[in-house]
């Protein structure tokens, strides 16, 4: 079983979909706590990590094979967490990372501040020492959609910003609640979003039982 920790449960349908598609059969259990982004977001990503560990920790206890987290801002806590658990814990962002690490120029949109920084760094640690012109773009405004429940407001804001980004040779969607944006676009710049391969990598996970 793959346990999904989300911090909005706009994620469940999305990676359900997801599932079903690519990985018919995969059983999926949904932790939601809208909360850990709340404080992230006000403190920083370390101060949820005694709040994200106990959240893994009761997850392996109820079964999960591997752990993904879904949220961009506390990925790298997710991870940092996973010591001592006995199953993978993976962050959603990290195989869109290394596919970004591949090119020269790479811009990151967010419409959560408190993404852009832990993805930058996820993005230069997958490139390992290798030169790359990082920027990120906060999309001002689009969250406040998000948060009032006007998605296609949101993906079409997002879609607009990714629209007037110019000398990029890939564009990374920073967070997974932007992903379908990436289908309003019209740029000629490859657009990466990270639910599909963040699932893959840990479906993986879990038939290895890795």
């Amino acid at each position: 079983m793959l346990a999904l920790l989300h911090t909005s449960p706009v994620h469940i349908p999305v990676f359900e979909a997801l599932r079903d598609q690519d990985h018919p059969g995969l059983e999926l259990r949904h932790l939601v706590h809208e909360v850990l982004l709340v404080r992230a977001g006000r403190e920083g990503p370390a101060a949820v990590a005694p709040a994200v560990a106990t959240v893994l920790t009761s997850a392996v206890a109820e079964g999960a094979s591997a752990v993904l987290c879904t949220c961009s801002t506390i990925g790298g806590v997710a991870e940092a967490c996973a010591e001592g658990l006995g199953v993978p814990v993976l962050r959603v962002d990290r195989p869109m990372a290394a596919a970004a690490a591949a090119v020269d120029r790479i811009v990151v949109v967010a419409t959560v501040r408190s993404t852009l920084e832990p993805t930058v760094a996820l993005i230069r640690e997958e490139a390992a020492g290798r030169a790359v012109e990082l920027r990120t773009l906060h999309v001002e405004g689009a969250w406040e959609r998000f948060e009032a429940g006007d998605r296609g407001g949101y993906l079409d804001a997002v879609a607009a910003a990714v629209d007037a980004v110019l000398e990029a040779d890939v564009i990374v969607l920073a967070q997974a609640s932007m992903a379908d944006a990436a289908a309003r676009t019209t740029t000629a710049v490859p657009v990466l979003s990270s639910p599909r391969p963040g699932l893959r990598a840990a479906a993986g996970a879990v038939a290895s039982g890795a």
